[in-house]
């Protein structure tokens, strides 16, 4: 008979994204948050909204005592009038929801603020709700290597055993301590025992949240780890997506409008670098560097007017670098290009002479 079945591909331990091991760019992530897919531990949540609800009918525990006291005597003094039944109805609704709504409130402030915390901020996203056929057909090899054969299936398992374990030893600890007043309880009027069984459960209602709590704040720093594991980008999605955005214009702008930045900030090593520097001769000094290797054309390196002129041009002849005067060149390429722009068309052939002389002066090859 062939063992073929019962044998268990070791591809279901593997990483789930093999071959992902870039960094998700922030386009990618910023692009996952307004599909609503962020880092979300559910821990974070259950644990915020059972700890304040938990809190909220501590604090509220007299009054809702005192109101359940009321609806009892309310009962029993109209439980011979006629029309009772649309009587209690009202009642009913009445008191339940006054009794219930600061506590539902609390809870849905604290799923509302989990959310957000984790979020880090507002997110409105109908992604997540979108309809999706595949999901609908199950697929049980996937479901189970997911659930049993990966870091995370491995890590719920762990989790709710920690939880159950954790809870019964808090729960277990609590009632020993308690034991003795416990069986005091016998010798004591009913008050008494009620608010001591109150009490107790109290307490161990704010020990399981806080446990639940402590339990959520690592869970979120691993579901945040598997969140950016599972958003890891192969080599070739970083080149197409760089490809993508390189035609953004948005995109271009602002790495122009760093580069040029970048440059403007180092225009002593910009224009040492240059192979000619343009004047008006007093007004205006353009820096111009051709490597026709990585270039498409000539590119303005650094440009100045008036005291920044002057100083580019003192720049130029400590580092030897030539300078021609022409002034027509000088405040065209000054109004009509930036730091780090090839320069236009337009005066390709001025200054292709320019730089023809300069070579032949210099004994550069272009």
């Amino acid at each position: 008979m062939s063992t073929d079945i019962y044998r268990i591909d070791l591809q279901w331990f593997a990483a789930e994204d093999e071959g992902r091991t870039e960094q998700p760019s922030e386009h990618k992530l910023r692009k996952a948050r307004e599909e609503g897919r962020v880092a979300k531990s559910q821990e974070l949540n259950g644990a915020l909204v059972m700890l304040l609800p938990v809190l909220t009918l501590i604090i509220l525990a007299p009054w809702l005592f005192k109101q359940s006291v009321e609806i009892i005597h309310f009962y029993f003094t109209r439980c011979t009038e006629a029309q009772l039944n649309a009587l209690l109805v009202r009642a009913f609704f009445y008191y339940f929801i006054k009794m219930v709504f600061p506590i539902a409130l609390t809870a849905l402030i604290a799923g509302v603020a989990a959310n957000l915390i984790q979020n880090r901020g507002f997110i409105f996203s109908l992604k997540p709700i979108e309809p999706k056929f595949s999901k609908v057909l199950p697929h049980f090899g996937e479901y189970f290597r997911k659930t049993l054969f990966s870091f995370e299936g491995a890590f719920n398992v762990f989790k709710s055993l920690l939880k159950v374990a954790v809870i019964f030893f808090a729960a277990y600890i609590t009632i020993k301590n308690d034991l003795p007043s416990l069986l005091s309880l016998l010798n004591v009027n009913l008050w008494q025992g009620i608010t001591h069984i109150a009490f107790m459960c109290a307490k161990i209602l704010v020990i399981a949240a806080v446990i639940f709590l402590s339990i959520a704040i690592p869970d979120y720093l691993v579901q945040r780890w598997q969140f950016i594991e599972s958003m890891k980008m192969t080599k070739q999605e970083v080149k197409e997506e760089f490809k993508t955005m390189e035609g953004d214009p948005l995109v271009k702008s602002r790495l122009r409008q760093f580069i040029r930045e970048l440059m403007q900030a180092n225009v002593r090593d910009n224009v040492a670098k240059a192979d000619v520097v343009i004047t008006n001769p007093t007004h205006f000094a353009i820096a111009i560097l051709y490597d026709k290797d990585i270039m498409q054309g000539p590119m303005i390196t650094a440009k100045g007017q008036d005291l920044l002129a002057q100083r580019i041009k003192e720049i130029a002849r400590e580092n030897d670098v030539p300078m021609v005067e022409n002034r027509p060149l000088a405040r065209a390429l000054y109004a009509e290009a930036e730091v780090g722009d090839i320069i236009p068309d337009t005066y390709y052939e001025v200054l292709a002479l320019i730089l023809a002389k300069v070579y032949a002066i210099s004994g550069k090859t272009v």
